[in-house]
Parts: C-alpha cells; sequence; structure tokens
C-alpha cells in the first residue's frame, strides 16, 4: 500500500529584462519558498502556482539563466503576465522579480 504525499513547496524567483534571458534570482523550498512568495507579494510581483514549472526551475543554480529547454514553457508566463497586467515594478530598492 503507498500513501499519497505533499509534494515540497517549491519557489523560484525570476528576473526578466527585455531582450535577455530570464535568470533565477532565487529558489527554496518550505520555509524559504514561503518567504520567497511572501516577499514577492509585499513587492507587488505577480505569483504563478506551476508546480512542475516550479521543480524544473528549481534544478538551475541562482544567478543563472534558464536553459534554451524552458524557454517556451517562461516565454508563455512571461506573456500571459504582461497581456492580463499583472507585472508590476518592485515597490522599493533592492526588491527581487518573480
Amino acid at each position: 500500500m503507498t500513501t499519497p504525499t505533499q509534494p515540497e513547496k517549491i519557489a523560484v524567483a525570476l528576473e526578466y529584462e527585455d531582450g535577455g534571458a530570464p535568470v533565477v534570482s532565487a529558489k527554496g523550498t518550505g520555509t524559504a519558498a514561503q518567504r520567497i512568495e511572501d516577499i514577492a507579494r509585499e513587492a507587488g510581483v505577480p505569483i504563478e502556482q506551476n508546480p512542475m514549472m516550479a521543480e524544473a526551475l528549481s534544478q538551475i543554480e541562482v544567478d543563472h539563466e534558464i536553459p534554451m529547454e524552458l524557454y517556451q514553457a517562461v516565454a508563455v508566463l512571461i506573456g500571459f503576465i504582461m497581456r492580463t497586467g499583472q507585472a508590476q515594478h518592485p515597490k522599493g530598492p533592492g526588491e527581487t522579480e518573480t
């Protein structure tokens, strides 16, 4: 018999500037993941709940660009955020975007 378990919460913050590849700016699991989400909410940065994408992006080192094989999935996410007007700039200096 097996018992389903809740997968550990993962959060990955991405920074993106027009013309460049998205870069992983922070990542974490458990309480670190919750803190990343809290910082994003405080800064007015959109949060997307996508466990499969978070799992894939969590394999990338912080301050590294995402690999080409993830461009399409991340581009869809960024495009959705831009089209829906959810993209906002951080509220203060030194804040990171997700």
